[in-house]
């Protein structure tokens, strides 16, 4: 198989897949501009509700549905932004602004509050910074009816006017059609850029993107800026569309309507979202009786979606992945391409573990432990359960702070407690269990693995500019050859959570080559594999290290180790027990008692 027949058919897929992709969103697109036909006022105002609702839930989507943050109180930022926005316009504190300059101040303003409120999601977890956007949301309504000589306390405040070419009627609607498309479209390139992965992989599975390299704070600072600035541009149409602006028009039913939008949505999804909110905007209109009944209705809504489609809308739109895939798949490395891979390595590196401890409460999991990984050479880790195999792993990459002891690479130290600093020494792992993005692909899985290597900024990819596109065409290229390099460039199109237990084995090797690691940390990567993909993993593995790749293979399957390792290790009770060849290993009295059997 050559290397253009290997990428031809995934390329192929992906071209069909964007395509089709395109066609919701063209029809959409024909519907809003072709509304205005109609001449129906009541049915544009329900439009006009559902763009400003969306271009909100457009930058919520990217809290709540890739980074995977509960923030249910999101409806602060449309209140700062409509108050904000009437006030500057109707000059209550300031001359009167002009009410397109005041609509930007508006979404400012939601753009430094949404990095307030979303700062506590660095450290709070689920229902913990819920409560926080909650409460948030409550002193905003608190001010607004305490500040009177601003925001009009309970009588309110008119809200502003939009003159040509958006004035009242067709005019506003068109308005807020072209800025929810342009809501859209900035959101779609982000969720479509490698900060639209790490996103996901941040929610789906934290420690392997920190080990890929992601930042979980910069990321998470620019995406809360991001959706808090669309949420005050909302406020600000929103409060033109009342034309008279009180505290109790933005009631706790209309947070439940953006998160659970989301929710029924479909995470990891920009269209699913998009219709969500439509929906849920337009039922409550041609429901008229069944208002009152609303937080009720969204309430059983969401749960049916939970309990029959738990993958929300967006899971009914993708039937691609409803297709049965080929039975009885094998796995066939190509171990000649890691030449194109991975950098070859001529220079000698090492990393050094002197004397390290580390210690839960009485129990020691590492005792005084002495390693040497070294560039160009398997090296074996093995041991009993319990004997700190994997522990030494998470010290090396960074987890973990030991108690004493130095860690070094090449006589400099590495940094603990930083472990998304190991992917920039090019120290790149895998795990026990596989860490997957269920929701993305398997090619998008593996690109997730290279997000050090990308240059373009976070508002390059929103805005689509070309060092975004040079990036991803990189990023897809590299994992493409990846895939293929470990056999699996037939399932680059395929959801990840639809992969053999094996299939994921292999996917994370790729996933660790994007990084061109000059060490590769393996935590039981034959773990439930036969003795034929054992075979191919052991070739692959050696392949790696004669590129220059120092391996460290944490393993319980002692023939791989005996058959590829240079040198190992064999902890027990976290002290090094031997340390040598396999040979000499294979002939110690104490391993064969504790470890090998007879």
């Amino acid at each position: 198989m050559t290397d253009a027949t290997a990428s031809a058919q995934p390329a192929r897929v992906f071209s069909l897949a964007r395509i089709e992709g395109a066609l919701p969103w063209i029809a959409l697109g024909l519907v809003g501009l072709l509304l205005p036909l109609l001449d129906d006022s009541y049915i544009g105002v329900i439009a006009q509700r559902a763009y400003i609702y969306w271009i909100l839930s457009a930058g919520l989507n990217l809290v709540v549905g890739y980074a995977g943050q509960i923030a249910i109180g999101w409806v602060s930022m449309l209140t700062l932004g409509a108050y904000a926005t009437a006030s500057l316009t109707a000059g209550n504190a300031t001359p009167p602004w002009h009410p397109y300059l005041a609509l930007v101040a508006g979404g400012a303003l939601g753009a430094v509050f949404g990095v307030v409120v979303g700062l506590p999601a660095l450290r709070l977890r689920t229902f913990y910074f819920a409560m926080t956007t909650l409460g948030f949301a409550t002193i905003v309504t608190q001010v607004a009816l305490a500040w009177k000589s601003v925001t009009g306390g309970g009588v309110g405040t008119p809200g502003p006017v939009f003159p040509w070419p958006f004035e009242p009627g067709w005019g506003f609607y068109y308005f807020c059609f072209f800025l929810a498309a342009l809501a859209t479209w900035m959101t779609a390139n982000i969720a479509s850029s490698r900060f639209g992965r790490a996103l996901v992989a941040i929610r789906d599975a934290e420690v392997a993107a920190e080990a890929s390299g992601i930042a979980k704070p910069r990321l998470l600072v620019a995406v809360f800026l991001f959706a808090g600035a669309l949420g005050g541009v909302a406020g600000g149409l929103f409060s033109s569309l009342q034309s008279y602006i009180t505290p109790d028009a933005f009631t706790f039913e209309m947070s439940v309507l953006f998160f659970i939008a989301i929710l029924i949505g479909g995470r990891g999804s920009i269209l699913g979202p998009a219709l969500g909110t439509i929906i849920l905007t337009a039922l409550p209109e041609f429901a008229a009786p069944l208002v009152q009944w609303s937080t009720f209705l969204y309430a059983a809504l969401l749960l049916v979606i939970v309990l029959v489609i738990p993958g929300g809308i967006a899971d009914l739109l993708d039937y691609r992945n409803r297709r049965p895939l080929e039975q009885h798949r094998e796995i066939v490395a190509r171990p000649e391409l890691l030449s194109r891979v991975l950098d070859k390595r001529s220079e000698r590196n090492a990393i050094a573990l002197t004397g390290v401890s580390l210690h839960f409460g009485g129990v020691r999991a590492i005792d005084g432990l002495d390693l040497e990984i070294r560039s160009g050479e398997v090296h074996g880790l093995i041991g009993p359960n319990g004997s700190g195999k994997t522990t030494t792993l998470n010290v090396i990459s960074g987890y973990y702070r030991p108690n004493a002891g130095q860690l070094k690479l090449n006589g400099a130290d590495l940094p603990f407690d930083r472990p998304q600093a190991r992917a920039g020494y090019r120290i790149a792992r895998t795990f026990q269990t596989p860490r997957l993005v269920g929701g993305a692909s398997v090619l998008e899985n593996v690109m997730i693995g290279g997000m050090v290597d990308g240059s373009g900024s976070f508002a390059e990819s929103m805005l689509s500019l070309p060092r975004h596109h040079r990036d991803e065409k990189r990023l897809k290229e590299a994992a493409l050859l990846a895939l293929a390099t470990v056999g699996l460039e037939q399932l680059a199109p395929v959801r990840a959570d639809r992969l053999q237990h094996s299939e994921l084995r292999f996917m994370e090797i790729a996933r660790a080559l994007m990084l061109r690691p000059a060490f590769l940390l393996l935590d039981e990567p034959a773990a439930g594999l036969s003795a034929e993909e054992i075979r191919r993993l052991g070739a692959l593995i050696k392949a790696i290290s004669r590129e220059g790749t120092g391996v460290l293979l944490v393993e319980h399957h002692a023939d791989l180790i005996f058959d590829i390792c240079d040198r190992v290790t064999v902890l027990n009770l976290g002290k090094t027990l031997a340390a040598g060849t396999p040979d000499e290993i294979r002939s110690h009295r104490e391993v064969v008692s504790a470890y090998l059997g007879a």
